[in-house]
Protein backbone atom coordinates (compact mmCIF):
# COMPACT_ATOMS: atom_id res chain seq x y z
CA UNK A 1 0.00 0.00 0.00
CA UNK A 2 3.05 2.47 1.04
CA UNK A 3 4.04 1.72 -2.71
CA UNK A 4 0.73 2.73 -4.49
CA UNK A 5 0.47 5.97 -2.16
CA UNK A 6 3.85 7.07 -3.29
CA UNK A 7 3.26 6.29 -6.85
CA UNK A 8 -0.16 8.46 -6.64
CA UNK A 9 1.81 11.25 -4.90
CA UNK A 10 4.51 11.08 -7.33
CA UNK A 11 1.66 11.46 -10.36
CA UNK A 12 0.20 14.27 -8.62
CA UNK A 13 3.00 16.66 -8.41
CA UNK A 14 3.91 15.59 -11.66
CA UNK A 15 0.48 16.42 -13.17
CA UNK A 16 0.49 19.76 -10.97
CA UNK A 17 4.28 20.44 -12.72
CA UNK A 18 2.42 20.16 -15.90
CA UNK A 19 0.01 22.63 -15.56
CA UNK A 20 1.30 26.03 -17.53
CA UNK A 21 1.22 29.15 -15.29
CA UNK A 22 1.10 32.33 -15.75
CA UNK A 23 2.31 35.56 -14.13
CA UNK A 24 0.39 38.97 -12.83
CA UNK A 25 0.50 41.52 -10.34
CA UNK A 26 -3.35 41.15 -9.71
CA UNK A 27 -6.08 38.77 -10.32
CA UNK A 28 -9.50 39.70 -10.32
CA UNK A 29 -12.10 36.86 -10.23
CA UNK A 30 -15.17 37.65 -11.96
CA UNK A 31 -15.75 39.78 -14.68
CA UNK A 32 -19.26 41.36 -13.91
CA UNK A 33 -19.91 45.14 -12.33
CA UNK A 34 -17.16 44.58 -10.00
CA UNK A 35 -14.41 42.50 -10.81
CA UNK A 36 -13.89 45.24 -14.16
CA UNK A 37 -14.42 48.22 -12.44
CA UNK A 38 -11.60 46.62 -10.32
CA UNK A 39 -9.66 45.51 -12.99
CA UNK A 40 -9.63 48.80 -14.59
CA UNK A 41 -8.39 50.62 -11.45
CA UNK A 42 -5.71 48.17 -11.07
CA UNK A 43 -4.07 48.41 -14.31
CA UNK A 44 -5.21 52.27 -14.80
CA UNK A 45 -2.12 52.08 -11.17
CA UNK A 46 0.40 49.95 -13.17
CA UNK A 47 -0.56 46.92 -12.48
CA UNK A 48 -0.27 43.85 -14.87
CA UNK A 49 -3.78 42.33 -14.40
CA UNK A 50 -5.87 39.05 -15.55
CA UNK A 51 -9.92 38.57 -15.14
CA UNK A 52 -11.40 35.33 -14.58
CA UNK A 53 -15.25 34.73 -15.68
CA UNK A 54 -16.84 31.73 -15.71
CA UNK A 55 -19.50 32.63 -18.27
CA UNK A 56 -18.57 33.22 -21.95
CA UNK A 57 -18.89 37.07 -21.46
CA UNK A 58 -17.93 40.16 -19.33
CA UNK A 59 -21.02 41.61 -17.84
CA UNK A 60 -22.14 39.55 -15.12
CA UNK A 61 -25.83 39.74 -13.74
CA UNK A 62 -26.17 43.22 -15.40
CA UNK A 63 -26.41 41.56 -18.79
CA UNK A 64 -30.12 40.22 -18.38
CA UNK A 65 -30.92 43.19 -16.48
CA UNK A 66 -32.63 45.22 -19.57
CA UNK A 67 -34.37 47.85 -16.82
CA UNK A 68 -32.95 51.39 -16.37
CA UNK A 69 -31.93 53.04 -13.70
CA UNK A 70 -27.63 52.46 -13.99
CA UNK A 71 -25.08 54.35 -13.90
CA UNK A 72 -27.04 57.74 -12.48
CA UNK A 73 -24.32 58.75 -10.15
CA UNK A 74 -21.33 57.08 -11.81
CA UNK A 75 -21.80 58.52 -15.58
CA UNK A 76 -24.60 60.66 -14.72
CA UNK A 77 -27.01 59.60 -16.70
CA UNK A 78 -29.52 57.02 -17.19
CA UNK A 79 -28.72 53.58 -18.94
CA UNK A 80 -29.88 50.12 -19.06
CA UNK A 81 -27.48 47.27 -17.22
CA UNK A 82 -26.44 46.04 -20.55
CA UNK A 83 -25.73 49.37 -21.57
CA UNK A 84 -23.71 50.35 -17.87
CA UNK A 85 -21.87 46.67 -18.53
CA UNK A 86 -20.93 47.47 -22.36
CA UNK A 87 -19.17 51.02 -21.43
CA UNK A 88 -16.94 48.90 -19.05
CA UNK A 89 -16.02 46.11 -21.38
CA UNK A 90 -15.26 49.09 -24.17
CA UNK A 91 -12.77 49.66 -21.51
CA UNK A 92 -11.38 46.54 -20.33
CA UNK A 93 -11.06 45.49 -24.29
CA UNK A 94 -9.39 48.57 -24.59
CA UNK A 95 -6.30 47.75 -22.38
CA UNK A 96 -3.75 44.87 -21.51
CA UNK A 97 -5.70 43.13 -19.33
CA UNK A 98 -6.10 39.41 -19.60
CA UNK A 99 -8.93 38.17 -20.04
CA UNK A 100 -9.75 34.20 -19.09
CA UNK A 101 -13.50 33.82 -20.21
CA UNK A 102 -15.00 30.47 -19.92
CA UNK A 103 -12.98 29.89 -17.07
CA UNK A 104 -13.95 28.13 -13.64
CA UNK A 105 -11.72 28.94 -10.69
CA UNK A 106 -11.63 25.69 -8.46
CA UNK A 107 -8.81 26.89 -5.52
CA UNK A 108 -6.71 29.59 -4.41
CA UNK A 109 -3.63 28.66 -2.65
CA UNK A 110 -1.90 31.77 -0.77
CA UNK A 111 1.36 29.36 0.91
CA UNK A 112 2.66 29.95 3.84
CA UNK A 113 2.56 33.34 5.30
CA UNK A 114 5.87 35.20 5.53
CA UNK A 115 7.09 38.43 5.86
CA UNK A 116 7.28 39.16 2.30
CA UNK A 117 4.13 39.71 0.20
CA UNK A 118 2.87 36.22 -0.40
CA UNK A 119 2.67 34.87 -3.75
CA UNK A 120 -1.52 33.41 -4.47
CA UNK A 121 -1.79 30.49 -6.82
CA UNK A 122 -5.51 30.52 -8.36
CA UNK A 123 -6.50 27.58 -10.40
CA UNK A 124 -8.68 27.32 -13.43
CA UNK A 125 -10.60 25.07 -14.98
CA UNK A 126 -12.26 25.07 -18.44
CA UNK A 127 -12.87 23.02 -21.57
CA UNK A 128 -9.42 23.61 -22.34
CA UNK A 129 -8.00 22.02 -19.52
CA UNK A 130 -6.28 23.51 -16.50
CA UNK A 131 -4.08 26.32 -15.84
CA UNK A 132 -2.80 28.25 -13.21
CA UNK A 133 -2.57 31.97 -12.47
CA UNK A 134 -0.28 34.05 -10.22
CA UNK A 135 -0.49 36.78 -8.55
CA UNK A 136 0.63 38.79 -5.11
CA UNK A 137 -3.13 40.34 -4.24
CA UNK A 138 -6.40 38.67 -5.51
CA UNK A 139 -9.70 40.58 -5.71
CA UNK A 140 -12.39 38.86 -4.89
CA UNK A 141 -15.22 39.75 -7.05
CA UNK A 142 -17.82 36.76 -7.58
CA UNK A 143 -21.36 38.50 -6.60
CA UNK A 144 -23.77 36.36 -4.92
CA UNK A 145 -27.01 34.00 -6.02
CA UNK A 146 -30.00 33.97 -5.19
CA UNK A 147 -31.75 32.45 -1.97
CA UNK A 148 -34.07 29.36 -3.26
CA UNK A 149 -37.46 27.17 -2.02
CA UNK A 150 -35.31 24.58 -0.08
CA UNK A 151 -33.29 27.54 1.80
CA UNK A 152 -36.69 28.91 3.04
CA UNK A 153 -38.27 25.48 3.15
CA UNK A 154 -42.05 26.26 1.90
CA UNK A 155 -44.34 23.10 2.53
CA UNK A 156 -46.13 21.30 -0.26
CA UNK A 157 -45.40 18.86 -3.33
CA UNK A 158 -42.19 19.41 -5.82
CA UNK A 159 -43.58 20.47 -9.11
CA UNK A 160 -42.20 22.49 -12.06
CA UNK A 161 -42.80 25.91 -12.08
CA UNK A 162 -40.95 26.68 -8.94
CA UNK A 163 -38.20 29.80 -10.14
CA UNK A 164 -35.72 32.09 -8.36
CA UNK A 165 -36.98 35.46 -9.68
CA UNK A 166 -33.15 35.92 -11.28
CA UNK A 167 -33.60 32.55 -12.71
CA UNK A 168 -37.07 33.75 -14.73
CA UNK A 169 -35.37 37.21 -15.39
CA UNK A 170 -32.83 35.56 -17.86
CA UNK A 171 -35.38 32.92 -19.20
CA UNK A 172 -37.24 35.98 -20.56
CA UNK A 173 -34.52 38.61 -21.41
CA UNK A 174 -31.20 36.51 -22.41
CA UNK A 175 -33.36 32.74 -23.55
CA UNK A 176 -36.70 34.26 -24.77
CA UNK A 177 -38.38 31.62 -23.14
CA UNK A 178 -41.51 32.19 -21.27
CA UNK A 179 -41.57 30.52 -17.51
CA UNK A 180 -45.58 30.81 -17.34
CA UNK A 181 -48.64 32.48 -17.68
CA UNK A 182 -50.02 33.07 -14.35
CA UNK A 183 -47.48 33.59 -11.86
CA UNK A 184 -47.42 34.52 -8.19
CA UNK A 185 -44.68 36.51 -6.79
CA UNK A 186 -42.76 35.84 -3.34
CA UNK A 187 -40.64 38.40 -1.78
CA UNK A 188 -40.58 42.23 -2.46
CA UNK A 189 -36.35 42.66 -3.22
CA UNK A 190 -35.81 44.78 -5.80
CA UNK A 191 -35.83 41.81 -8.48
CA UNK A 192 -39.29 40.66 -7.53
CA UNK A 193 -40.39 43.80 -8.08
CA UNK A 194 -39.26 44.18 -11.37
CA UNK A 195 -40.03 40.71 -12.54
CA UNK A 196 -43.70 41.59 -11.94
CA UNK A 197 -43.39 44.33 -14.28
CA UNK A 198 -41.16 42.63 -16.67
CA UNK A 199 -43.62 39.41 -16.77
CA UNK A 200 -46.75 42.01 -17.22
CA UNK A 201 -45.16 43.44 -19.93
CA UNK A 202 -44.70 40.09 -21.66
CA UNK A 203 -48.42 38.59 -21.06
CA UNK A 204 -48.02 37.26 -18.04
CA UNK A 205 -50.84 37.80 -15.22
CA UNK A 206 -49.29 38.56 -11.91
CA UNK A 207 -51.61 37.68 -9.33
CA UNK A 208 -49.43 39.81 -6.44
CA UNK A 209 -46.69 40.44 -5.40
CA UNK A 210 -46.18 38.65 -1.03
CA UNK A 211 -44.03 39.80 1.43
CA UNK A 212 -43.31 38.18 5.03
CA UNK A 213 -42.44 41.49 6.30
CA UNK A 214 -44.72 44.55 6.73
CA UNK A 215 -43.12 46.75 4.80
CA UNK A 216 -41.20 46.56 1.06
CA UNK A 217 -37.67 45.20 1.08
CA UNK A 218 -37.22 46.68 -2.56
CA UNK A 219 -36.41 50.12 -3.09
CA UNK A 220 -39.33 52.90 -3.13
CA UNK A 221 -39.22 53.97 -6.58
CA UNK A 222 -39.56 49.98 -7.72
CA UNK A 223 -42.13 49.76 -5.91
CA UNK A 224 -43.94 52.62 -7.42
CA UNK A 225 -42.75 52.20 -11.11
CA UNK A 226 -43.03 48.21 -11.04
CA UNK A 227 -46.17 47.32 -8.57
CA UNK A 228 -48.42 50.95 -8.40
CA UNK A 229 -48.11 52.09 -12.34
CA UNK A 230 -49.04 48.26 -13.31
CA UNK A 231 -51.63 47.88 -10.89
CA UNK A 232 -50.06 45.43 -9.13
CA UNK A 233 -51.49 44.34 -5.64
CA UNK A 234 -48.47 44.00 -2.90
CA UNK A 235 -49.58 42.17 -0.29
CA UNK A 236 -47.34 42.80 3.51
CA UNK A 237 -47.53 40.60 6.11
CA UNK A 238 -48.64 37.86 3.82
CA UNK A 239 -46.65 34.37 2.69
CA UNK A 240 -46.55 31.63 0.84
CA UNK A 241 -47.11 28.50 2.46
CA UNK A 242 -47.78 25.58 0.45
CA UNK A 243 -47.27 25.00 -3.28
CA UNK A 244 -50.29 22.91 -4.57
CA UNK A 245 -49.56 20.86 -7.56
CA UNK A 246 -48.46 17.46 -9.17
CA UNK A 247 -46.55 18.34 -12.49
CA UNK A 248 -46.82 21.84 -12.50
CA UNK A 249 -47.85 24.23 -9.86
CA UNK A 250 -51.69 24.48 -10.02
CA UNK A 251 -52.10 26.60 -6.99
CA UNK A 252 -49.74 28.44 -3.85
CA UNK A 253 -51.48 29.06 -0.45
CA UNK A 254 -50.60 32.08 1.38
CA UNK A 255 -51.20 33.00 4.95
CA UNK A 256 -51.13 36.04 6.97
CA UNK A 257 -48.50 35.95 9.71
CA UNK A 258 -48.15 37.82 12.96
CA UNK A 259 -45.66 39.94 14.79
CA UNK A 260 -43.10 36.80 15.24
CA UNK A 261 -43.56 35.77 11.32
CA UNK A 262 -45.22 32.73 11.75
CA UNK A 263 -48.57 32.17 10.33
CA UNK A 264 -51.92 33.08 11.49
CA UNK A 265 -54.51 30.05 11.64
CA UNK A 266 -57.66 30.81 9.86
CA UNK A 267 -56.18 33.04 7.17
CA UNK A 268 -55.15 30.62 4.38
CA UNK A 269 -56.37 31.31 1.21
CA UNK A 270 -55.65 29.37 -2.22
CA UNK A 271 -54.19 31.48 -5.38
CA UNK A 272 -54.06 29.76 -8.81
CA UNK A 273 -51.35 30.23 -10.60
CA UNK A 274 -48.55 28.14 -12.56
CA UNK A 275 -45.47 29.66 -11.66
CA UNK A 276 -43.72 30.85 -8.25
CA UNK A 277 -41.49 33.13 -8.49
CA UNK A 278 -38.70 33.77 -5.19
CA UNK A 279 -37.36 36.52 -4.91
CA UNK A 280 -35.95 35.96 -1.21
CA UNK A 281 -32.85 37.49 -0.19
CA UNK A 282 -29.34 37.06 -2.06
CA UNK A 283 -25.74 35.01 -0.93
CA UNK A 284 -22.66 36.12 -1.60
CA UNK A 285 -20.62 33.55 -3.64
CA UNK A 286 -18.13 32.66 -0.67
CA UNK A 287 -17.06 28.70 -1.32
CA UNK A 288 -13.86 30.31 -2.75
CA UNK A 289 -13.20 32.84 0.33
CA UNK A 290 -13.36 30.35 2.64
CA UNK A 291 -11.32 27.95 0.62
CA UNK A 292 -8.43 30.50 0.45
CA UNK A 293 -8.54 30.78 4.24
CA UNK A 294 -11.22 34.39 4.57
CA UNK A 295 -12.96 34.66 7.35
CA UNK A 296 -16.42 35.13 7.01
CA UNK A 297 -19.25 38.03 8.68
CA UNK A 298 -22.21 35.78 9.49
CA UNK A 299 -24.19 39.03 9.84
CA UNK A 300 -23.20 39.58 5.71
CA UNK A 301 -22.23 36.33 4.61
CA UNK A 302 -18.80 38.06 2.86
CA UNK A 303 -15.75 38.54 3.82
CA UNK A 304 -14.28 40.35 6.95
CA UNK A 305 -12.28 43.71 5.95
CA UNK A 306 -10.32 46.52 6.63
CA UNK A 307 -10.81 49.64 5.70
CA UNK A 308 -8.79 48.83 1.98
CA UNK A 309 -11.15 46.12 1.65
CA UNK A 310 -8.30 43.71 2.32
CA UNK A 311 -9.34 40.88 4.05
CA UNK A 312 -7.61 38.79 6.92
CA UNK A 313 -5.58 36.83 4.44
CA UNK A 314 -2.74 39.14 2.58
CA UNK A 315 -2.99 40.33 -0.39
CA UNK A 316 -6.35 38.79 -1.11
CA UNK A 317 -9.38 41.86 -1.60
CA UNK A 318 -13.37 41.75 -1.66
CA UNK A 319 -15.17 43.73 -3.41
CA UNK A 320 -19.17 44.10 -4.84
CA UNK A 321 -21.86 41.81 -3.90
CA UNK A 322 -19.48 39.35 -2.84
CA UNK A 323 -18.67 41.50 0.01
CA UNK A 324 -21.87 42.86 1.41
CA UNK A 325 -25.53 42.74 -1.08
CA UNK A 326 -25.52 46.32 -2.88
CA UNK A 327 -28.62 48.42 -3.86
CA UNK A 328 -27.16 50.06 -7.09
CA UNK A 329 -24.38 48.61 -9.15
CA UNK A 330 -23.39 52.20 -9.28
CA UNK A 331 -22.44 51.56 -5.90
CA UNK A 332 -20.58 48.62 -6.54
CA UNK A 333 -18.64 50.27 -9.34
CA UNK A 334 -16.84 52.98 -6.81
CA UNK A 335 -16.28 50.48 -3.97
CA UNK A 336 -14.39 48.54 -6.52
CA UNK A 337 -12.52 50.77 -7.98
CA UNK A 338 -11.30 51.35 -4.55
CA UNK A 339 -10.28 47.81 -4.03
CA UNK A 340 -8.85 47.63 -7.16
CA UNK A 341 -6.49 50.34 -6.45
CA UNK A 342 -5.51 49.20 -3.09
CA UNK A 343 -4.84 45.71 -4.42
CA UNK A 344 -2.62 47.48 -7.26
CA UNK A 345 -0.85 49.41 -4.40
CA UNK A 346 -0.52 46.13 -2.31
CA UNK A 347 0.76 44.29 -5.12
CA UNK A 348 3.54 46.98 -6.63
CA UNK A 349 4.75 48.01 -2.88
CA UNK A 350 3.68 51.25 -3.30
CA UNK A 351 1.09 51.86 -0.30
CA UNK A 352 2.47 52.47 2.75
CA UNK A 353 -0.61 51.97 4.22
CA UNK A 354 -0.83 48.29 4.45
CA UNK A 355 1.45 48.03 6.89
CA UNK A 356 -1.39 48.30 10.03
CA UNK A 357 -0.80 51.17 12.48
CA UNK A 358 -3.75 50.37 14.94
CA UNK A 359 -5.97 47.09 15.04
CA UNK A 360 -9.84 48.45 16.04
CA UNK A 361 -12.93 46.04 15.12
CA UNK A 362 -16.03 47.39 14.44
CA UNK A 363 -19.70 45.93 15.74
CA UNK A 364 -22.72 47.13 14.69
CA UNK A 365 -25.96 48.10 17.42
CA UNK A 366 -28.99 48.85 17.94
CA UNK A 367 -31.18 48.62 14.77
CA UNK A 368 -28.24 48.45 12.69
CA UNK A 369 -27.82 45.00 10.61
CA UNK A 370 -23.75 45.06 10.00
CA UNK A 371 -21.27 47.50 9.92
CA UNK A 372 -18.48 47.49 7.42
CA UNK A 373 -15.41 47.45 7.21
CA UNK A 374 -15.13 44.97 10.33
CA UNK A 375 -11.90 46.63 10.66
CA UNK A 376 -9.82 49.36 11.04
CA UNK A 377 -6.27 49.31 10.31
CA UNK A 378 -5.31 53.16 9.81
CA UNK A 379 -6.08 56.31 11.47
CA UNK A 380 -7.65 57.91 7.95
CA UNK A 381 -10.93 58.70 7.08
CA UNK A 382 -12.87 55.94 6.57
CA UNK A 383 -16.04 55.19 5.09
CA UNK A 384 -18.62 52.89 6.96
CA UNK A 385 -21.57 50.74 5.27
CA UNK A 386 -24.74 49.28 7.07
CA UNK A 387 -27.96 48.63 6.61
CA UNK A 388 -30.99 48.79 9.23
CA UNK A 389 -32.79 45.80 10.07
CA UNK A 390 -36.53 47.36 9.85
CA UNK A 391 -37.74 51.22 8.63
CA UNK A 392 -37.57 54.10 11.06
CA UNK A 393 -39.17 57.81 10.71
CA UNK A 394 -36.06 58.94 12.86
CA UNK A 395 -33.19 57.73 13.98
CA UNK A 396 -29.63 58.74 15.27
CA UNK A 397 -25.96 57.25 13.80
CA UNK A 398 -24.08 57.68 16.85
CA UNK A 399 -20.28 55.98 17.30
CA UNK A 400 -19.30 54.65 20.88
CA UNK A 401 -15.59 53.46 22.28
CA UNK A 402 -15.59 51.81 25.42
CA UNK A 403 -19.38 53.16 26.00
CA UNK A 404 -18.34 56.73 25.68
CA UNK A 405 -20.23 58.47 22.73
CA UNK A 406 -17.74 60.10 20.40
CA UNK A 407 -19.66 61.03 17.38
CA UNK A 408 -23.35 61.42 16.77
CA UNK A 409 -25.16 62.71 13.59
CA UNK A 410 -28.53 63.90 12.35
CA UNK A 411 -31.68 62.50 13.22
CA UNK A 412 -33.18 61.04 9.81
CA UNK A 413 -35.54 57.98 8.67
CA UNK A 414 -33.83 54.70 7.31
CA UNK A 415 -35.18 51.60 5.66
CA UNK A 416 -33.51 48.20 4.94
CA UNK A 417 -33.84 48.95 1.25
CA UNK A 418 -31.03 51.30 0.93
CA UNK A 419 -27.21 51.02 1.66
CA UNK A 420 -26.34 53.66 4.08
CA UNK A 421 -22.39 54.63 4.18
CA UNK A 422 -20.99 57.31 6.92
CA UNK A 423 -17.84 58.75 6.86
CA UNK A 424 -15.66 58.49 10.19
CA UNK A 425 -13.33 61.00 10.36
CA UNK A 426 -9.57 60.26 11.31
CA UNK A 427 -10.08 62.08 14.57
CA UNK A 428 -12.54 59.96 15.66
CA UNK A 429 -10.63 56.77 15.44
CA UNK A 430 -7.67 58.68 17.59
CA UNK A 431 -9.97 59.34 20.05
CA UNK A 432 -11.45 55.56 20.43
CA UNK A 433 -7.06 55.00 20.11
CA UNK A 434 -6.74 56.95 22.95
CA UNK A 435 -9.29 55.42 25.59
CA UNK A 436 -7.32 51.99 24.89
CA UNK A 437 -10.33 50.91 22.93
CA UNK A 438 -10.45 47.62 20.55
CA UNK A 439 -13.58 47.95 19.35
CA UNK A 440 -15.89 50.87 17.32
CA UNK A 441 -19.58 50.19 17.95
CA UNK A 442 -21.46 51.78 15.25
CA UNK A 443 -25.12 52.13 16.43
CA UNK A 444 -28.03 53.22 14.86
CA UNK A 445 -30.75 54.62 17.37
CA UNK A 446 -34.68 55.20 17.05
CA UNK A 447 -35.73 58.72 18.64
CA UNK A 448 -39.13 59.74 19.06
CA UNK A 449 -40.00 62.84 17.27
CA UNK A 450 -41.43 65.88 19.61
Amino acid sequence: MATFDMCDERAEAGAAASVATQAFDVVVIGGGPAGMAAALAAQKAGAHVAIVEREQHLGGILRQCIHPGFGLSHFKQELTGPEYAQRFIDQVHSTDIALFLNNMVIGIDSGEPTEEAAVHTVMLMSPAGMLQLTGRAVVLAMGCRERTRSEIKIPGSRPAGVFTAGLAQRYINIENLKPGSRAVILGSGDIGLIMARRCTLEGISVEGVYELMPYANGLRRNVKNCLDDFGIPLHLSTTVTRVIGHDRVEAVEVSQVDEHLAPIAGTERIVPCDTLLLSVGLIPENELSVVAGVELDPRTRGAVVDQSLQTGVPGIFACGNVLHVHDLADNVTTESERAGATAAAYALGTDAGTVPSCELTVSPAGIAGYALPGRITAVALTKLNFRVRRPVDAACVRILANGEELFAGKVRAFKPSVMESFPLPAKVIKQALDLGASEIVLSVDPVEEA
